[in-house]
């Protein structure tokens, strides 16, 4: 759990510099025009970095931990990335966001420690990736093409990161598989085997997906699905890939309240002006410009 953590923190970092990356490029007509403008931005350059540390430890952790109580953790790069967008842009973080964080540390650790999804298989038999890959990217098109067909705006940004949370969660089902193949059969397994270029493939089709949600519509509609997406699917890939089993009966209702807990300082702190000019410094000076103190949004 410790790796899931650190890797959330550095998914935090990387995400804080991504969005600033991404919200001061130019709007791109193709995925080669975005990525030919964003690899010529150090700040993209220096989140990717941040990205590639994450991924790291997120190897590490689904290495030893399971997929559905690993991927929930990284809900906590929503609140890392105030702590740390807070220090970057010196942005004053108001009461209300601190209550928000505090309202998905304490829904994340009651939801986990309620659903404690233990047991399961370290691999999945090779027939099942075919159904999942196949209704996991008819999904991801189908929110693409419905993201793209809508004009800038909340619905835009919440379609395409939605379209990014299910690519991260498959990521995160084959870098799980990928970690036993190596840990089990060596280096040169690893190298061969087809879930090693599925996750590479994947992850860098979601972190171009990520760039576009972010310059289609506000913060509020793509934070929560993106952080929310990535955590449901990749627990339900867990119980159903993986046969991880949650805790039933007398858990289910304190389980369901971390949830219903960590959801509401999720949205809410997604609405606070202090989250966004925390990701994207043009937030902080369109207030500035407005006649609004930077340093006291709520």
């Amino acid at each position: 759990m410790t790796c899931a953590v650190l890797a959330a923190a550095s998914n935090a970092w990387g995400t804080v510099l991504q969005r600033r990356a991404a919200t001061s490029t130019p709007e791109a007509h193709s995925p080669l025009g975005l990525v030919g403008s964003l690899l010529r931005s150090p700040v993209w350059l220096g989140g990717i970095l941040g990205v590639v540390g994450a991924a790291l430890f997120q190897a590490l952790a689904l290495d030893f931990g399971s997929l559905a109580a690993v991927q929930p953790v990284f809900i906590l790069e929503l609140p890392l990335a105030l702590v740390f967008g807070s220090l970057v842009f010196r942005v004053r973080v108001s009461r209300k966001a601190w209550g928000c964080v505090a309202a998905i540390f304490a829904g994340l650790a009651i939801s986990l420690f309620s659903a404690a999804p233990s047991g399961g298989r370290d691999q999945v038999p090779g027939m099942w990736w075919v159904p999942t890959i196949a209704a996991l990217g008819a999904t991801v098109a189908t929110l693409v093409l419905v993201g793209l067909r809508r004009p800038h705006g909340p619905a835009r940004a919440a379609c395409l990161a939605a379209a990014a949370a299910v690519g991260n969660a498959l990521t995160a089902a084959l870098v799980k598989s990928a970690m036993h193949i190596l840990s089990r059969h060596g280096a040169t397994a690893f190298f061969l085997a087809w879930q090693t270029y599925g996750f590479a493939l994947v992850g860098s089709f979601s972190i171009i997906l990520l760039g576009y949600a972010m310059q289609g519509g506000p913060l509020i509609a793509s934070q929560p699905a993106l952080t929310l997406g990535d955590a449901v699917v990749s627990f339900c890939l867990g119980v159903t890939l993986f046969a991880e089993s949650p805790r039933h009966g007398r858990w289910l209702a304190p389980a369901l309240f971390g949830v219903v807990l960590l959801s509401y300082g999720v949205f809410t702190l997604s609405r606070t002006r202090c989250l966004a000019k925390c990701v994207d410094r043009d937030a902080a000076e369109e207030e500035h410009r407005a006649g609004r103190p930077a340093a006291t949004a709520m």
